[in-house]
């Protein structure tokens, strides 16, 4: 893999990992593409490259937050705990983000062979691009909700997080997922992309330590690795201010038609050249 095909990647990435149009879908199709091999090394970087950007995005959240844990941890003893969650907008937050974290969790362990199995095969990912299309389309036309970090309650953050254990399958887009799964549970939509964002970091953190290991089987120029990491740092920086603008003033129905056209045409390239 050369340079320029490195950075495709990385942007491929960095824009695929927080528009919902799956990233797992694209890091698939381009290497065909544009002539190359990928692999789960790689992958991994790029993967970390979009963790960067969403930590840096939000970084104030973040210190927030983790402020929040350590001090609703010692309203454990204080014998405040539940009021502390209640009262503090942070400390709900980042209990809503622990429970959302656990289905992907336990589903990435037990269903892991069934998962990667989808990876080999073009037909599933672009019938799997279809349904993430069918969500998006749902979401746009489903009651807009109002609710605030206060007012979401830990089912939501649990349904939520179911949403996101299915997108470990490639074709189902993981922020277009949990946003869907967002405004079906009546979050207001600036709320639910920024908790589909939040809820990305252990998301990703906990594939790339998974992964790990596999960085030392990099088989790539240096100068081709630091390009398509820093790609996709800079375009999933750019893509979450994007879609947080979307999200805002326009219409997630974009994402649906394209999510639509790239899974037809996949499942219709996979029957005609049988792969």
């Amino acid at each position: 893999m050369d340079v320029i095909q490195a950075i495709i990647l990385g942007i491929v990435q960095g824009l695929t990992e927080f528009l919902p149009v799956s990233s797992s879908a694209h890091l698939i199709f381009f290497p065909y593409i544009l002539g190359t091999k990928s692999s789960v090394a790689f992958d991994t970087v790029l993967h970390i490259g979009t963790l960067v950007a969403v930590v840096s995005f939000f970084w104030k959240d973040i210190v927030s937050m983790i402020k929040a844990l350590i001090s609703s941890i010692l309203d454990l003893f204080r014998g405040k705990f539940m009021e502390g969650v209640k009262e503090d907008v942070y400390k709900r937050l980042v209990w809503l983000l622990v429970v959302g974290t656990i289905p992907a969790g336990v589903m990435g362990i037990a269903f892991k062979s069934e998962f990667e199995a989808l990876f080999n095969s073009i037909l599933a990912v672009g019938f799997f691009l279809l349904i993430t299309g069918v969500l998006l389309w749902m979401s746009e036309h489903y009651k807009q909700g109002k609710k605030q970090v206060k007012e979401v309650s830990f089912k939501n953050a649990l349904a939520i997080g179911i949403f996101q254990g299915f997108a470990i399958a490639p074709g189902i887009s993981r922020s277009g997922s949990t946003i869907a799964a967002g405004l079906f549970s009546g979050l207001n939509r600036e709320l639910a992309a920024r908790y589909s964002f939040l809820l990305s970091i252990p998301a990703i953190l906990g594939a790339a330590l998974v992964q790990v290991n596999d960085i030392t089987a990099l088989n790539m120029s240096l100068i081709a690795f630091v390009a398509g990491f820093l790609a996709a740092v800079v375009f999933g920086y750019l893509a979450i201010k994007l879609l947080l603008k979307i999200i805002k003033d326009w219409s997630l129905n974009i994402f649906a038609y394209y999510c639509w056209i790239v899974g037809a045409a996949s499942i219709i390239i996979a029957m005609v050249l049988h792969i």
